[in-house]
Order: structure tokens, then C-alpha cells, then sequence
């Protein structure tokens, strides 16, 4: 992840979202789709990537905001 890009991940039993690069989170929710919607429009004012990790920590999602989107899907 690019420092700046927004990170949507789960700890001490709530879903945060962040820049990546800051040490502490922007913003809580008690769940994962609120949380998603949060990071996904700040990801979008920003112009960035965002980054929707599992519960386990591992990267499940992953969407661009960037233009043009550096990385097309092909087909």
C-alpha cells in the first residue's frame, strides 16, 4: 500500500479505517459495512486506494480511486 491510501482493518473489537502511514485511525464503527462505506468515500475525496482487510489482518479487497485507474481489469 502507498503511504495515504486508506486502510479499512478490525481491532480491540471495532472496524477503524486510516491513511496508511498514521499511527492512529480516523474513524470507528461497530460494523464491517459501515466502517467500508466510511473508508470507501474517504478513499474516493482523497483520489487513493482503498484496502479492506478480514478480520484475520489478511487484505480482502482492494479498490482503486485514483484516475485514471493505474491498473484496468482486463477482459
Amino acid at each position: 500500500m502507498a503511504k495515504g491510501d486508506i486502510e479499512t482493518y478490525f481491532e480491540d473489537g471495532v472496524w477503524k479505517n486510516r491513511p496508511q502511514g498514521n499511527l492512529r485511525a480516523s474513524n470507528t464503527a461497530p460494523k464491517k459495512a459501515e466502517a467500508q462505506a466510511t473508508g470507501r468515500e474517504m478513499a474516493r475525496d482523497r483520489k487513493v486506494e482503498h484496502v479492506i482487510k478480514k478480520k484475520d489482518g489478511t487484505i480482502g479487497e482492494r479498490n482503486t480511486y485514483k484516475k485514471p485507474d493505474p491498473h484496468p481489469p482486463k477482459g
